[in-house]
């Protein structure tokens, strides 16, 4: 759906959106200046988000397009391969700046477009019809829970945003038009991370957070109701600092090309880029322009030391993170460590200041106008230094551990134990870091599925190698050239055909069929009993859970987890696609008590049996992580009754549910019992242990977890 402004009820104003000043400051620099890339939100539900970007669209100055061109051409420069061109001489509209909205479930080709393959076969005439990304073109493009968005959707934003245009292609006929336009994505964590590709292309990162002080949220929700009541009526009430604001945009994009950015502000943003290790130059090349922006933003010609330090809690936190564990943050220390070692290096200072005996050098009139006062009317504070000033509490940006944000997961390797008495537990001991993840084997469901893009399993999806051809189901999807030539042919002489044009039926069309990857639900069932409660065990356990965690994010899987200790089984997570969720439980969990077995895998047995309510399409492998013993209540190991064969009636309910399953043997010391191969036995899965689950085990050969009986000893060593 397209959205430019909301033609039943007036939008709610930017400015009178309470706090969330990183946020609004965020939104405000790229109206300044599209260059900076974009803004990636970052929060929990309910912080009023989507309203912020939805309001910004209102701000932005009006464009002049060419009249009657679906693709926003501009009349000064227009694309020359605009497929609605050439432009010649015509009218000119001059029309307000769109916002156009992404839904996480678009089709590929309601986002790039579509051809009519069967006039492009049989009349040779490029029919299209634009999709979002034109919509989009010289606009704000948005993307609501932009972590939640199919990879293949993923591939094309990014391709349309590295080049600037769009290109469809389907069986050698293409079209390309021009795509720049302004990325703004809202996501809350808990759901999932993004890739790290696309994470990069986002040019600034603010966190947010519902406020926690009484009178600010008595406030937000005074002004919400005041809106729901009459909308038009808030809006009027609002209209002059909207104005003010809309102005004060256009003063900045005037001023902005007279920004001066300085050898040392330069020297001051290459540092801090180095010192943080971020990857590749974008940063850079996107803190010098937030910098610029800020300066403008702020009235002033010159980029201050202020600017770069903003700039950096904006453009960094989300270039630094190596995998999803990491949490997104800057060490405001090395920052300023960084600054002030590069403070004094500029060899000309600007003109008015007192050299490089001037700590901070802002100008003859030491910050330029409205370097510290922000404007009143809910406006966003100004660019006053960050002592004077610092960032609010609730973003959460450069305060992650204040209590009051989403909780982020920290590395493992440092975890913040709260252990939690359950009923029947003795014992219990603290927990314990995990050792370092490795890379680990692929673990696939066996058969083909149907389920939703990933990278693990084998199934039927809208990308791929083609393995055949069928009559479409719906709108086509992907043509088989070949197949729709071999239906066509046999009728032409029937259809008069002349010439060298071949004669093209809606019945003749056949669409590819393609094979690729499915993302499963991996549900880990962690035994955390007295029986593993070994610390240098326990880490190595953690460490092999955490390692098939990030190969669950790489391969874009839900997951959930499942830990048995004491007498019962517990829900730790329930499935999700947030696998730093899983990696904080997981560094939380402590060990001790009984072994409950047969409760954790009944668990999972209902846990399975509501995911396939939810979601059939797709399909789940169960991991086991544990030793395979079992105690409890009364009776003996295997005997009736006893702990061993209630958990071997558990785990064959789950088999005869057609659950694929793979048991991680746990067991350790020179005598072992073998029992996690009779669990797996059980289960008809397969039972690997901790060395082999490591990618680059010598018998580690990637093999798909099975789905028929399989035998203890049955395992095969490269």
């Amino acid at each position: 759906m397209t959205t430019a402004h909301n033609t039943t009820s007036p939008q709610y104003p930017f400015t009178a959106v309470v706090g969330m000043d990183d946020l609004r400051l965020a939104l405000l620099l790229n109206a300044v200046s599209p260059a900076v890339g974009g803004v990636l939100v970052r929060g929990e539900k309910g912080t009023a988000k989507s309203t912020a970007v939805r309001a910004l669209s209102a701000l932005m100055p009006a464009v002049d397009v060419v009249g009657g061109c679906r693709f926003a051409c501009a009349p000064t420069a227009p694309d020359p391969g605009c497929p609605d061109g050439p432009h010649g001489t015509g009218p000119v509209e001059h029309r307000p700046t769109r916002m156009v909205e992404l839904p996480v479930g678009a089709s590929e080709d309601r986002l790039v477009g579509a051809l009519d393959i069967e006039r492009a076969l049989s009349e040779g005439v490029k029919a299209f019809e634009p999709g979002l990304l034109a919509d989009a073109h010289r606009g704000i493009l948005y993307v609501d829970e932009v972590n939640l968005l199919h990879d293949h959707l993923v591939d094309l934003l990014l391709d349309a945003a590295a080049m600037g245009a769009s290109y469809v292609e389907r069986e050698g006929v293409s079209v390309r038009h021009a795509a720049r336009f302004l990325l703004v994505g809202t996501m809350n964590p808990e759901e999932g991370e993004l890739r790290p590709q696309l994470l990069d292309r986002f040019g600034l990162t603010v966190e947010v957070a519902a406020s926690r002080e009484p009178d600010q949220r008595v406030e937000v929700v005074r002004r919400r109701l005041a809106y729901d009541a009459d909308p038009a009526g808030f809006a009027a009430r609002w209209a002059g600092d909207e104005d003010e604001l809309r102005g004060r945009i256009a003063e900045a994009r005037e001023l902005l090309p007279r920004v001066t950015l300085g050898d040392r502000a330069l020297r001051q943003i290459a540092a801090t880029c180095a010192a943080f290790e971020v990857d590749g130059m974008r940063a850079d090349i996107v803190m010098a322009r937030t910098a610029t922006a800020l300066a403008a933003w702020a009235g002033r010609t010159d980029v201050a030391e202020e600017d770069v330090r903003q700039a950096a809690l904006l453009a960094l936190p989300h270039r630094r993170r190596r995998n999803p564990f990491d949490a997104p943050g800057l060490d405001e220390d090395k920052l300023d460590e960084t600054l002030e070692e590069f403070r004094g290096t500029d060899e000309d200072p600007a003109p008015g200041t007192d050299g490089d005996d001037d700590p901070d050098p802002d100008g003859p009139d030491g910050g330029g106008p409205g370097g510290g006062d922000g404007p009143e009317g809910g406006h966003p504070p100004q660019e006053g230094g960050p002592e004077e000033a610092p960032l609010p509490p609730e973003t959460g940006l450069p305060h992650q551990q204040d209590g009051e944000a989403p909780p982020t997961p920290q590395a493992p390797e440092q975890p913040e134990p709260e252990p939690r008495p359950q009923g029947g537990a003795s014992g219990e001991k603290p927990a314990v870091g995990a050792t370092e993840p490795f890379r680990t084997r692929r673990l696939d469901v066996p058969g083909l599925g149907e389920g939703a893009d990933g990278r693990r399993s084998r199934a039927r999806t809208a990308h791929g190698r083609t393995t055949g051809a069928r009559r479409p189901r719906g709108a086509l999807g992907k043509l088989h050239l070949a197949a729709t030539v071999q239906a066509a042919a046999p009728h032409q002489k029937a259809r008069g055909r002349r010439g060298t044009g071949l004669v093209v039926r809606r019945d003749d069309l056949r669409e590819a069929v393609r094979e690729g990857r499915e993302g499963n639900l991996v549900l880990f069932v962690v035994d955390a009993s007295g029986s593993m409660a070994a610390r240098k065990r326990m880490s190595a356990v953690k460490g092999a859970v955490l390692s098939l965690l990030l190969d669950a994010y790489q391969r874009r899987d839900k997951i959930g987890m499942i830990t048995f200790r004491g007498s019962d089984a517990d829900l730790a997570l329930p499935p999700t696609s947030s696998v730093e969720a899983g990696a904080a439980r997981l560094a939380q969990l402590p060990t001790g008590g009984r072994t409950p077995l047969s409760e954790g895998l009944l668990k999972a047995h209902e846990v399975l049996r509501i995911e396939r309510m939810r979601d059939p399409s797709r399909r789940a492998l169960l991991v086991v992580v544990t030793d395979g013993r079992a105690t409890g209540a009364p009776g003996a190991g295997r005997a009736a009754g006893g702990p061993l064969a209630r958990a071997s009636r558990a785990a064959r309910l789950l088999a005869a549910d057609g659950t694929a399953a793979v048991v991680v043997d746990c067991e350790a010391g020179p005598v072992r019992l073998g029992l996690a191969g009779e669990l797996a036995r059980d289960l008809q899965g397969t039972v690997i242990t901790l060395d082999e689950l490591r990618a680059d085990s010598v018998s580690a050969l990637v093999r798909t977890v099975q789905g028929t009986r399989t035998t203890h000893g049955n395992r095969k060593a490269a």
